[in-house]
């Protein structure tokens, strides 16, 4: 079962890829982009059959080792298949 987990910086952080993605665009002549935030996600093909115990360890993964919870936020998520 495939879990995806989606990590941001959170609001208020600093975030220079971003910022240069914006610039980048800008000068690009895409306009009317306010602000970009640039983040990752990871996809784990976990060996568990039941949606809810995937959620469960993804959501354990990111936790412990896939986000920097002191400036990142992370969203898991577990498609019906």
């Amino acid at each position: 079962m495939k879990a995806f987990v989606t990590v941001m910086l959170k609001e208020g952080v600093l975030d220079p890829q971003g910022k240069a993605i914006g610039h980048a665009l800008g000068t690009l002549g895409f306009t009317g982009v306010n602000d970009v935030r640039a983040g990752k996600v990871i996809v784990l093909d976990l060996a568990e059959s039941d949606p809810a115990r995937a959620r469960a360890a993804a959501d354990e993964m990111a936790r412990k080792l896939l986000a920097n919870t002191v400036i990142e936020s992370f969203k898991v998520e577990v498609p019906a298949e």
